[in-house]
């Protein structure tokens, strides 16, 4: 069925193969913004939810931040946030109402501001206290889509304020690299040369877990949210080495019967030890899960490694949800929540 593009274009009516393979050039997007910081920054807490607070998790392993960065999936903002703490408040629709309740907080407290959206009542927030905007091309693409753009604002907002530990210069240079990476995982390839394909193929009529060492966890995240989100199709992660500490344990015994899925992303770049703890774990536990599907990522910097495994399994989950006879893009449940939510 991948290869019969005819299929592939009725059910993915909304081009969801099209828009992950123009991400890449979204890590060398422009924005006319700029923040100016009102005072030392002691600490970056990020307010977002799913798609819009994805691109945190990837800031944090690259380009890394001399502070401490906190990531909050909620309503309700840390205690210790007040005029020393930058908060970067991310929102695709930019009527997210954790990220609205935390814009709300921040303010209370003094915080220093900068939104990330493509519009809605953040963006009209920001434009109308003069808060720094860096805004979201509103294209009408999931926001599990817009990763790469939020990435790039956040590491924007971040370098000129010396808060970086990696260069930021990189990311032109590994867009245009990753951008030739996608052409191999591209609905024209036949499965028999497209790596994404064959993947999902592995992948269909089973729960997917996605494990990976910390540095590539991100990576690991993003295969969840888009194995959930496109094909609609159940997938959680983890990572070592706390996997050895609990997890493992699991995989030893119940359920007997286990229809899952393993997908290990193993980088070179994570520490020595964690890269043993894959060897070691898939020794032990054979027999007792499934054996690991393990993706090795492509690059040798570990920006290549974070873009080329987030876009590959953006393919492999839109593959996978062709495979499952949905379409990719709508999350009609969500929005159906959202609505029973205001009832």
């Amino acid at each position: 069925m991948l290869d019969d593009l005819q299929k592939i274009h009725e059910r993915d009516a909304q081009d969801a193969l099209g828009n992950a393979g123009r991400q890449w050039d979204y890590l060398r997007a422009d924005f006319s913004a700029a923040f100016k910081p009102s005072g030392d920054i002691a600490n970056v807490v990020l307010a977002g939810m799913g798609g819009s607070a994805l691109p945190g998790v990837l800031l944090g392993s690259w380009p890394g931040l001399k502070v401490p960065l906190e990531i909050v999936r909620d309503y309700t903002l840390p205690a210790y946030v007040d005029s020393r703490t930058l908060v970067i408040l991310s929102s695709y629709s930019g009527n997210t109402e954790e990220t609205l309740s935390a814009l709300a907080q921040a303010e209370e407290r003094g915080a220093q501001i900068v939104a990330v959206a493509a519009g809605g009542k953040l963006a009209d927030a920001a434009r109308a206290k003069g808060y720094a905007l860096f805004e979201i091309p509103a294209t009408g693409i999931q926001p599990r889509m817009a990763t790469f753009y939020f990435w790039n604002a956040f590491i924007k907002i971040l370098a000129p304020l010396g808060l970086t530990v990696q260069d930021p210069a990189e990311l032109g240079v590994v867009a245009e690299w990753v951008r030739d990476q996608i052409k191999t995982w591209e609905p024209t390839v036949p499965t028999t040369q497209n790596q994404a394909k064959q993947i999902a193929q592995e992948l269909m009529g089973k729960t997917v877990i996605v494990y990976s060492g910390p540095k590539l966890f991100p990576a690991a995240n993003r295969w969840k949210i888009c194995i959930n989100e496109n094909a609609k199709n159940l997938a959680w992660s983890g990572q070592y080495p706390e996997l050895n500490h609990n997890e493992f344990l699991g995989w030893s015994g119940h359920p007997v019967e286990k229809p899952f899925a393993v997908v290990e992303i193993r980088s070179n770049l994570e520490h020595p030890r964690t890269q043993k703890r894959f060897e070691v774990s898939e020794r032990l536990l054979s027999g007792m899960r499934p054996a690991p599907l393990v993706v090795t990522p492509a690059g040798d910097t570990l920006l290549q490694q974070l873009a080329w495994a987030v876009v590959l399994g953006d393919f492999v989950s839109i593959y996978l949800g062709l495979l499952n006879g949905v379409n990719p893009t709508p999350i009609e449940l969500v929005e159906k929540f959202k609505t029973a939510l205001d009832a």
